[in-house]
């Protein structure tokens, strides 16, 4: 199979993605039924970090050695990425030393710098732009509850981030709609979100409005790594984008809850709200675990 990497979700098409999503669930049964599968037996995954991590690092780590394989944990701090080296020669030397490398960093233009000089996949864990792995686990969630995500509505309340931006371009592949309601100067940005129309997103001033017949509500954080300094004003701005039971019962009887995590209750979604029994963060954040499971073993060694 000819290398891939996975930067942005519209790096892989639809069949691939449906691939994966039914690959994911094989291997979760075969999780669940404590069976080994180790299709990467004496593979090495190197995983880069600049940006601090929970469920990355530790899906990813396990992820690899549950597939038989093993993980390296490289901090910029203390590496010479992080005094200095050139990005490009910092990929020539790592992937001739693993057999692929997932990066959580800042600027996207980082990680496609990485990759191409890379001469093993790279998959983003985490950009400033995207986040395609939480979406890969966000969709097969959806799927493990309701089924086809195909023409629902996912509702996304507050920054237009990077899991926003990447919850765009999954609508886009996979033919579902989504409602973005943040506030005034935290807008979509479609250049940046990396879109190729603007079919299957609509833009809400009142996020009331936005979740009316939401299959989905979803949000993040209002203050992303890296805007710390803006938190305060964030705070302020975002007042009126809390998700909060009487927003959630303007969504469809059946809606889902989601959050990427980690989650400050009170601020962007109230405790009742995801700790409800529409919430299924729990079941989402351990579906990282899962699908890059199957990512990996796309990545590496094809569809099965």
């Amino acid at each position: 199979m000819k290398m891939k990497h996975f930067l942005q979700f519209n790096d892989l098409n639809k069949a691939e993605l449906e691939s994966i999503f039914d690959r994911a669930k094989w291997i979760k049964a075969k999780f669940k039924a404590y069976e080994k599968h180790w299709p990467l037996q004496d593979r090495t995954l190197v995983m880069i970090f600049e940006k601090a991590s929970t469920r990355t690092r530790l899906s990813f780590e396990s992820g690899m050695q549950q597939l038989g394989g093993s993980a390296i944990y490289l901090n910029t701090r203390d590496s010479q990425l992080g005094r200095g080296e050139p990005v490009e020669d910092a990929a020539q030397v790592i992937s001739r030393m693993c057999d692929i490398v997932m990066i959580r960093t800042f600027e996207q233009e980082i990680i496609e710098r990485f990759a191409e000089n890379s001469r093993v996949p790279v998959i983003n864990g985490l950009t400033n732009e995207y986040h395609p792995c939480q979406i890969l686990a966000d969709i097969f969630t959806y799927i493990e509850q309701r089924g086809s995500i195909q023409g629902k509505t996912v509702t996304w309340i507050g920054d237009s981030n990077n899991v926003c931006n990447t919850w765009l371009q999954a609508a886009e592949l996979l033919d579902f709609n989504v409602h973005v309601s943040t506030p005034k100067g935290y807008e979509v940005e479609v250049e940046r979100a990396g879109l190729y129309g603007v079919d299957h997103f609509e833009e809400f001033e009142d996020p009331m409005e936005a979740a009316k017949g939401a299959d989905i509500v979803t949000t993040d954080v209002w203050t992303s790594m890296g805007f710390e300094n803006e938190k305060k004003d964030r705070i302020k701005d975002f007042a009126d984008w809390q998700v909060d039971k009487d927003m959630i019962k303007l969504a469809n009887k059946d809606a889902l809850f989601m959050h990427c995590l980690p989650a400050h209750r009170g601020e962007e979604v109230t405790a009742e709200v995801i700790d409800g029994p529409q919430s299924i963060v729990w079941e989402e954040a351990e579906n990282r675990l899962h699908v890059q499971k199957a990512l990996l073993e796309y990545l590496l060694i094809g569809s099965k």
